[in-house]
């Protein structure tokens, strides 16, 4: 199944997950603890979903642009912003992959549980420090490294990382200061192997 699909076609029952809610709502606030956020502050979300996490950082940033390649996720959220009647927050279609990187500039990038989606983190750390003005951070929330539980044999992403990789991926990349905090920890009881696997948020600053 192609990964777009697969998340358009859940898109509708995402924001229906308590612990999606949770979990967003456990980053945001581990974002706030460890970046200097102002009211000027402009912001990008890659791999934003239906934006659970920008909606819970909105009072603490002047704007958001919202990005994701998933249509079904870019609807539910058009959707959410104009119920919510926000003008602030602007979604784009957006996949680093295979997209040029954007003209605009951010002050902060934050992403939640997209790394592990991208086959060449190398080059996503790359073209996200290139978004990014000086000085300027990028907080990743994923998963720690795990057995493959999570998602499960048919998956052919990352199993989660390992913090020391990741950070030397990042300072290969160009950043300057990385950092890791545990920000939360799901369990899956009828996973086959691993029942809990923790989130680490990484805020490396350019």
């Amino acid at each position: 199944m192609n990964p777009t699909n697969h998340f358009d076609e859940r898109a509708k029952t995402w924001d229906s997950d308590p612990v999606k809610i949770a979990r967003a709502l456990a980053v945001a606030d581990g974002i706030r603890r460890n970046v200097p956020l102002s009211p000027a502050t402009r912001a990008l979300e890659y791999g934003c979903g239906t934006g659970l996490l920008s909606f819970a950082l909105l009072p603490h940033l002047a704007h958001i642009t919202l990005a994701d390649s998933s249509p079904g996720m870019l609807t539910v959220l058009s959707d959410k912003l104009a119920a919510a009647q926000v003008t602030n927050m602007r979604p784009i279609e957006l996949d680093l992959v295979t997209d040029p990187i954007p003209p605009e500039r951010y002050e902060l990038i934050y992403t939640l549980m997209t790394v592990h989606h991208v086959e060449d983190t190398d080059k996503l750390l790359r073209d996200l420090f290139a978004l990014l003005t000086r000085p300027g951070y990028l907080c990743v929330a994923d998963l720690d490294a795990e057995d493959g539980s999570f998602h499960g044999p048919a998956f052919l992403g990352h199993k989660g990382f390992d913090r020391e990789d990741i950070g030397r991926k990042a300072r290969d990349a160009g950043f300057r200061k990385v950092d890791f905090t545990t920000v939360f920890q799901m369990t899956k009881r009828d996973s086959p192997g691993q029942t809990e696997f923790p989130l680490f948020l990484m805020v490396a600053e350019k």
